[in-house]
């Protein structure tokens, strides 16, 4: 499997090229990666034409829930997004701050931090913001931030532990997140865990789901709740392009599972702004 620098450059360069991409080509693959079904269907994204503050420039169909519906987001808060993309979710929140609140968006690929700032400049927004940087390095300080959203991102990060360990940093004691991504139950084939493609596609890079919700509960955060989760099936002739025909068989047959999931969590109000742990 490529290192953790590969897989960081075959995301970006396929997430650049995702920038230049229509929407319908994106919702028809996994997460706009490529392989696309014969059907034109969203395989894992939501839909967000309901939601107050909707832009459908920044809609790129790349996501796998709605976060920012169930983020509790409130009027002066200050949210991040993380992995923004096109600023999808964070005008959706900024519809909820309000002009008093401040919205900020982190994106590692050059080309969609300027697709979203051509859409904050169309929409005239003063108190949104895309600043380019890692979401396993964050460019802000700690205690910042009041709710942190995302939307099918952590699975693209090979340390997902270092990215909520910046999660904490970077929350206000007391403050929340609400994340959708995607996660596993069972085990991937390897021709799925080993293609590039399935890795910038959202899938190869999920780890299991208990795994997952346990790295939540490891750096200190509270209140973990599953707010929504569905099943992803993904058509047989995309996974006909990493696998053969006994090992299709095998994986339609079986019990392993790919999910989409929505979880909150808190960092504790106790006062306490350095590392779980600390108090």
């Amino acid at each position: 499997m490529h290192n953790s620098d590969q897989i960081k450059d075959i995301v970006k360069q396929k997430y650049s090229e995702i920038a230049l991409q229509d929407k319908a080509i994106n919702q028809s693959s996994c997460c706009g990666a490529g392989g696309c079904s014969t059907e034109v269907y969203n395989i894992m994204s939501d839909d967000y034409s309901t939601l107050e503050g909707y832009i459908p420039d920044a809609d790129l169909g790349l996501g796998c829930g709605l976060p920012t519906q169930f983020a509790r987001i409130k009027k002066g808060d200050t949210v991040i997004d993380l992995g923004s993309g096109a600023g999808n979710d964070c005008f959706v929140a900024r519809n909820e701050t309000g002009e008093d609140g401040r919205v900020i968006g982190i994106d590692f690929t050059p080309a969609m931090i300027e697709k979203a700032r051509e859409n904050a400049q169309k929409l005239g927004y003063a108190n949104v913001e895309f600043r380019k940087g890692d979401i396993e390095n964050m460019p802000v300080t700690a205690n910042m931030a009041d709710v942190i959203v995302s939307n099918c991102v952590l699975n693209l990060v090979p340390d997902k532990d270092k990215v909520f360990k910046e999660i904490f940093r970077v929350l206000k004691p007391g403050g929340h997140f609400s994340i959708s991504d995607i996660v596993l139950t069972g085990t991937l084939p390897v021709g799925l865990k080993e293609a590039a493609e399935m890795y910038a596609g959202c899938v190869a890079g999920a780890i299991q789901k208990e795994d997952y919700l346990n790295l939540i509960r490891q750096n200190g955060f509270v209140n973990l709740t599953l707010q929504k989760e569905k099943e992803i099936r993904i058509p047989e002739d995309i996974l006909s392009n990493y696998l053969d025909e006994h090992e299709l068989e095998s994986f339609t047959a079986g019990s392993s599972g790919i999910y989409s999931i929505t979880v909150y969590a808190e960092k504790p109000d106790n006062n306490c702004a350095c590392a779980p742990g600390c108090c």
